[in-house]
C-alpha cells in the first residue's frame, strides 16, 4: 500500500527532509509538501536584505528547483492539525490527509506579554520582514539630520539582534545616513549563553561600528514613540526591531500531541517522533529531547543535521523498522556584524574564537554550501559575492 506522507514547512528542516524522503521512499509513498511561501529562504543570511534588498534573489530558492516532479507542492497557511482524522487544515484550501506527518513549520517571534511590543515592533522571521526593516530605516533616515538623527533600536542581543544591528550600521556607513543604532539586552551580556571570548569580540565589533550597546535592563512596555525599561528609564525610537526570542506557531495551539505549553512547541523523542506515532517534528517547531542535556537548539545547524534522520525515521516507520536516535553536534557558531564575522567553537579549530578573513570566509562557505547541497553549484557561486 502506498502511504501518504505530508511535510509542513519550507525552511532548512523542511527542505532537507523532503529531499531525503524522496530518495528514501521512492514510489513507496505519495509525498505532499506544504508551505505558506513558494520558496526556501536562507534565513540565517536574510539580514543582508536590510542593507541591500537586491540580495533577495540570492537568499530565496524556488520550491520547484528543490523538489522532485513527483512531489506535490501546496502553497497554503496551516491552520491546525487534526490527529484523530489525520488531516492538516489549511486557511484557503481543502484539508490534506496524511498517513505520516512531519511538522517543520518553524516559529514565531516571542513578545513575552510586554505591553505594546507586538503592536509597534518589526521582527525578522522572513524575507518580507527584512524588506520592511530596510524600508522603515530608509524612510526614517530621509527625515533625519545630523543634529537630529533617526534612532533605530534593536531589542535582543542574541545572534539575530547582533546581525540586524550590524546591517543597519553598515547601511548607515554606505549611505552616509544620519542614523543612531542602539542594541538593548535584558541580560548582562551580548550573546547570552555563549562563551566569554565570543561575547568580548562581538562587543568590540559592535563598538567599532558605533553601535550603542545597552545590557542589563529588561523592556517593560512599548508605545509608538518610546521603549520603557524595568528601571524606569525610557528610550525614544524611530524604528524598533524586536529579536528577543521565539515561540511555536499558533497553528500548534490546539494540536492534540504533547507540547511545551509555554512555548507551544511540539515535544519529541530523540527519534523526532511525538507521542502520536504518526506525527514527527523537528526544527524550531519542536523541542527535541537530548538525554541529560537541554533540548536541541533552534538553529539552522541543528535543523540541517536533524532533517536526514527525521526523514529516514519516517521511512523506517513505514517499513516497520526500528527508529534511529539523533544527538545534536555543535560544529561551531559564526555571527556577522556588517561585513565582518566572528566564529567560535568551530570543530577542529585550534583556537576557541577567531575573526577576520577566516571567519568571513567560513560564514560564506556555510551559506553557499547549503545552497549547493539543496539546489545547484551555479546558484551557490552566484550567491557567494552577496553573502
Amino acid at each position: 500500500m502506498t502511504e501518504s506522507v505530508v511535510v509542513l514547512g519550507s525552511g532548512y528542516a523542511g527542505v532537507g527532509a523532503i529531499q531525503r524522503l524522496e530518495s528514501a521512499l521512492g514510489d513507496r509513498a505519495d509525498l505532499t509538501w506544504v508551505s505558506d511561501r513558494p520558496y526556501h529562504l536562507v534565513l540565517h543570511e536574510v539580514h543582508r536584505c536590510i542593507r541591500e534588498p537586491t540580495v533577495e534573489e540570492h537568499v530565496t530558492i524556488p520550491i520547484e528547483e528543490l523538489k522532485s516532479p513527483s512531489t506535490t507542492f501546496v502553497e497554503g497557511h496551516v491552520e491546525t492539525i487534526d490527529v484523530d482524522d489525520r488531516s492538516v487544515e489549511l486557511a484557503d484550501s481543502e484539508p490534506i490527509e496524511y498517513d505520516y506527518l512531519l511538522v517543520a513549520i518553524g516559529s514565531r517571534t516571542a513578545f513575552f506579554r510586554i505591553d505594546g511590543l507586538e503592536a509597534h515592533a518589526l521582527t525578522l522571521k522572513g524575507l518580507d520582514d527584512a524588506l520592511a526593516i530596510h524600508d522603515a530605516v530608509e524612510s526614517a533616515a530621509e527625515t533625519a539630520s545630523t543634529a537630529d538623527p533617526a534612532r533605530v533600536v534593536v531589542g535582543g542581543a542574541g545572534q539575530t539582534g547582533v546581525q540586524v544591528a550590524g546591517e543597519v550600521a553598515a547601511y548607515r556607513e554606505e549611505t552616509s545616513s544620519p542614523i543612531e543604532v542602539v542594541l538593548v539586552e535584558g541580560l548582562e551580556s551580548v550573546l547570552p549563553g555563549e562563551n566569554r571570548s565570543f561575547q568580548s569580540v562581538i562587543r568590540e565589533r559592535l563598538e567599532e561600528r558605533s553601535i550603542d550597546l545597552r545590557t542589563g535592563n529588561f523592556v517593560s512596555k512599548v508605545d509608538d514613540e518610546r521603549v520603557y525599561f524595568d528601571d524606569g528609564d525610557d528610550l525614544a525610537y524611530d524604528v524598533l526591531v524586536w529579536t528577543g526570542g521565539i515561540t511555536g506557531q499558533s497553528a500548534m495551539a490546539d494540536v492534540r500531541v504533547g507540547k511545551d505549553h509555554r512555548s507551544n512547541r511540539l515535544k519529541t523523542a530523540t527519534t523526532f517522533q511525538t507521542d502520536d506515532e504518526r506525527v514527527f517534528a523537528l526544527g524550531d517547531a519542536a523541542l527535541v529531547d537530548q538525554p541529560g542535556e537541554e533540548p536541541a537548539p533552534p538553529n539552522a545547524q541543528a535543523a540541517w543535521q536533524a532533517a536526514d534522520v527525521a526523514a529516514e525515521n519516517i521511512a523506517r516507520s513505514i517499513r516497520g523498522q526500528p527508529l534511529s536516535e539523533w544527538r545534536y553536534e555543535n560544529k561551531g557558531t559564526v555571527v556577522s556584524v556588517g561585513d565582518e564575522a566572528v566564529a567560535t567553537d568551530v570543530m577542529y579549530s585550534p583556537v576557541e574564537t577567531f575573526n577576520g578573513m577566516a571567519a568571513e570566509l567560513l560564514k560564506k562557505v556555510i551559506a553557499t554550501r547549503w545552497i549547493a547541497d539543496v539546489s545547484s553549484i551555479s546558484r551557490a557561486v552566484s550567491a557567494w559575492s552577496e553573502m
